[in-house]
């Protein structure tokens, strides 16, 4: 594990704290439309992973545990006693890794869109991706993934938030996507994640085929204290496609540990 980085971050809202933890490729921002539904009654803190945006690089791959030591350091300059991880793709491996490394430190976790319990063609397939990408580059596949995250209708009808997220893709250092990527296709939660005690919302779209409802169904059942949300018609890319609606789980999820 490398020294912790300080990652550019972002704070609104007000009432308990939740960290929101994007995935690979992407930024903090990518939360805007769900913070702005949720700030009335959450403190929610977004933040560029390290390598992404505007946080800065490490040296080496970036592993997990570096992830993981970022958001506690970011959670003590803060000065935040605990907080909810709330994380997708990658980040919802954040989460639950966070959770069981600082348990008095974590008040829930959201696992949205990730993945465990992978068979061996899933393992297959997504390392094959990795693979891909560090051969090709992603400015050769960023059409293909924007074809799993989106659903042909959002394609269809929000071309400029599509291309807004494939710029996101290929501003990233080539490097670290291909790193943050590997990490993503290599991390498997199964022999950890009954030890994680935190109550976990584990959410998924129907249609997303790396991080199936099959997957998700075990990751719930695995961990001691989850809820299961598979949404109808989403892919992969289902809090930018649909933030209302990941916003309406978020906050059905908390009120429900109240």
């Amino acid at each position: 594990m490398t020294k912790p980085i300080r990652c550019a971050y972002s704070i609104e809202g007000k009432g308990p704290a939740l960290a929101l933890v994007h995935g690979v490729g992407a930024r903090g921002n990518m939360w805007a439309r769900v913070v702005e539904i949720i700030k009335p009654h959450f403190t929610c803190i977004t933040y560029d992973l390290r390598g992404h945006g505007n946080s800065p690089k490490s040296e080496g791959p970036i592993t997990l545990d570096d992830l993981v030591a970022d958001l506690e350091a970011l959670r003590e300059n803060i000065g935040i006693e605990k907080l909810g991880v709330f994380g997708h793709s990658l980040g919802g491996m954040v989460a639950p890794a966070y959770a069981r490394a600082f348990p008095d430190r974590t008040i829930s976790i959201g696992l949205l869109s990730t993945a465990a319990f992978r068979t061996q063609d899933d393992s297959a397939r997504v390392r094959g991706i990795a693979s891909n990408i560090r051969a090709q580059g992603a400015e050769r596949l960023v059409d293909g993934f924007v074809s799993r995250w989106f659903t042909e209708g959002f394609l269809r009808d929000h071309p400029e938030v599509v291309e807004a997220r494939k710029k996101q893709v290929l501003a990233t250092d080539p490097t670290v996507f291909a790193d943050v990527f590997q990490l993503y296709a290599e991390t498997e939660m199964a022999p950890w994640l009954g030890e994680v005690t935190a109550p976990a919302l584990v959410l998924t779209g129907e249609h997303d085929i790396n991080c199936s409802p099959r997957l998700n169904q075990q990751m719930a059942d695995a961990l001691p204290n989850a809820k299961l949300v598979v949404l109808n018609d989403l892919k992969h890319g289902l809090v930018v496609e649909a933030p209302e609606r990941i916003a309406r789980e978020v906050q059905s999820f908390l009120a429900s540990l109240s």
